[in-house]
């Protein structure tokens, strides 16, 4: 594929969003054709998952293994349908959230099984990794801080805050495991200069090897 998958991943509040738009008007500027995508939600099917998965029943909660198989559904649809054809057209896709968010929310946050996990993300993807996963790193009070600033919490985000502090080690661990794929940013810093950092690798791991 001549493509490249790059995905941003975090805590509620970490920044993801912003950093994506910024991103893909530096990349179209630079004349790389762009494509914007998230999950769940990055399909027609998956935004009906989406807000099964999002959207809060306090009589009727979503069991875990629910949710992950909901969340590995919604993977399969948009890798069939996103991601691989995009790649293979040569696109720069920038994705919000990817096969690392399930490790560190159902894996980490959930307790679920992590061979199970990397089983049905192994299904899904059909072994499709990000070429560069962006972790945006800020603290989870203040990510959530934000998140309640800017609208209503979903489902996800209203979970018990020792929830999100699982899932941050998770992406913790993550980094740590897996030094080549994941960069770790400090979204704490401006937006602007987070901008900046996230350039200059961008530059270094995957422009300049075009």
């Amino acid at each position: 594929m001549n493509g490249k998958l790059i995905v941003f991943e975090g805590v509620e509040g970490c920044g993801k969003t912003t950093q994506m738009q910024l991103c893909s008007q530096w990349l179209a500027s630079l004349g790389v054709s762009v494509v914007l995508t998230r999950e769940p939600g990055g399909t027609e099917l998956g935004k009906d998952l989406r807000r099964l998965l999002l959207e809060k029943s306090e009589d009727k909660p979503v069991n875990e293994i629910t949710e992950l198989l909901l969340y590995a559904a919604d993977r399969a649809q948009h890798t069939a349908q996103e991601l691989k054809p995009n790649l293979a057209q040569g696109k720069y896709i920038l994705c919000d959230r990817y096969t690392d968010s399930t490790i560190a929310y159902q894996g980490y946050g959930r307790g679920l099984n992590m061979s199970l996990i990397q089983q049905l993300n192994d299904i899904a993807t059909g072994g499709l990794q990000s070429d560069l996963t962006i972790w945006l790193d800020v603290d989870v009070e203040v990510g959530l801080a934000r998140k309640r600033g800017q609208s209503k919490l979903d489902r996800i985000e209203q979970e018990a805050i020792d929830f999100h502090y699982r899932v941050q080690q998770g992406y913790t661990e993550l980094a740590i495991n897996y030094p080549d794929r994941i960069v770790r940013f400090d979204g704490s810093l401006s937006q602007e200069l987070v901008h900046i950092n996230i350039q200059e690798i961008l530059i270094s791991r995957i422009i300049e090897r075009r």
